[in-house]
């Protein structure tokens, strides 16, 4: 059954309105039970449809999926990009430890859908490519304050993971916890992070080294701030990076764009496809239905045929019985009527009766 016929008792909704409904139930159903746990039956039944809907709509429960969690991401990337866009590079930590803590406590079911199937410790997975896009927005944050301490700039892209990921494990700890309030909560992690970064050494060491694991450790010496040399060859080999990883996110970019309009396309191509296969759909139903009409209308007339039949059987019948009973009325007669008497005996000349 489709959308077009829906059973009796059933809200009648636009292609529109029944796709995001479904993605309703669908992020709901997610949430409670993840991935796994949720099937396409319960995805039709929580929202009173059937499961070809559901199939024509996102070709299954993989689609509805990705649907989902693209939209999660999305709305929290956006919220910290906005977080991050301009000011002084502490205040744009607080306001992204802000915006991902205002995500979790607004939007618990979409980040228990992000944080279900894979966790931020992880390499693979939803949420480990979240981490990812969120810290690639940070690396713009540090570069700068890396810049004007004399730090690697090569190291940036490791330091703004660790520091979404402890963003990223406390929000999963908050999720649950819910104590304290989310403004104390972002105060001590920007406390943690951006103290801790204050405090930063250019170039730390172990202070025992691995080898010799008995060994007293010893102090690391401090090394002395970068001679104005130092500092611009430091400088230029961080343009040179910059350049790098500008480059590479051009060409990541262009590849994204490519996947992008190779995966339209394939939506395109199989949106044609199911719109062929409805309309070849619909030519049947309309073939079956000309041929049940010309069926009706040829049973109608084999039928006005026969009562026309029996019409006539039935005006010749009273001929047949009137004439069947005159036809016996005159062998009655026949048989019951008298033979013709004789007459007198004719008296020759000269002869007399018997009387006189």
């Amino acid at each position: 059954m489709t959308e077009s016929s829906p059973p009796r008792g059933r809200v009648r909704m636009t292609g529109k309105e029944r796709r995001e409904q479904l993605i309703r139930v669908s992020r709901a159903l997610f949430a409670e039970k993840g991935f796994d746990g949720t099937s396409i039956e319960e995805i039709a039944a929580s929202a009173k449809v059937s499961k070809p809907v559901v199939y024509e709509h996102f070709g299954g429960k993989e689609g509805i999926y990705a649907v989902v969690v693209d939209r999660e991401m999305q709305r929290l990337l956006s919220l910290v990009a906005v977080a991050l866009n301009a000011g002084h590079p502490k205040i744009r930590l607080e306001r992204a430890a802000l915006a991902l803590l205002q995500y979790v406590e607004e939007s618990s079911e979409g980040f228990r859908i992000l944080v279900r199937d894979s966790h931020a410790a992880s390499g693979t997975g939803t949420f480990a490519s979240l981490i990812n896009d969120i810290a690639s927005q940070v690396e713009d944050v540090l570069a700068d304050q890396f810049a004007d301490r004399g730090y690697l700039p090569t190291l940036a892209p490791m330091y703004a993971q660790m520091l979404v990921g402890m963003v990223a494990l406390t929000g999963q700890w908050w999720l649950d916890a819910r104590r304290p309030d989310r403004e104390e909560v972002a105060a001590h992690l920007v406390n943690l992070a951006w103290n801790g970064l204050t405090g930063l050494e250019p170039r730390p060491k172990l202070t025992a080294a691995s080898t010799r694991p008995a060994a007293s450790p010893a102090p690391l010496e401090l090394r002395p701030a970068p001679t104005d040399k130092e500092r611009k060859e430091i400088e230029k080999a961080w343009e040179k990076d910059l350049k790098e990883i500008e480059k590479a996110r051009e060409r990541e970019a262009k590849e994204q764009e490519k996947i992008r309009a190779r995966e339209q396309r394939e939506q395109e191509k199989l949106q044609r496809e199911q719109e062929k296969q409805r309309a070849r759909e619909r030519r049947e139903q309309e073939r079956l239905r000309a041929r049940e009409q010309r069926e009706r209308e040829k049973l109608l007339k084999e039928r006005e045929k026969l009562r026309a039949q029996e019409a006539r059987d039935a005006a010749r019948q009273p001929r047949q019985a009137i004439e069947a009973e005159r036809v016996e009325l005159v062998e009655r007669v026949e048989i019951v009527r008298p033979a013709p008497a004789s007459g007198p005996k004719e008296l020759g000349p000269g002869q007399e009766s018997g009387d006189a």
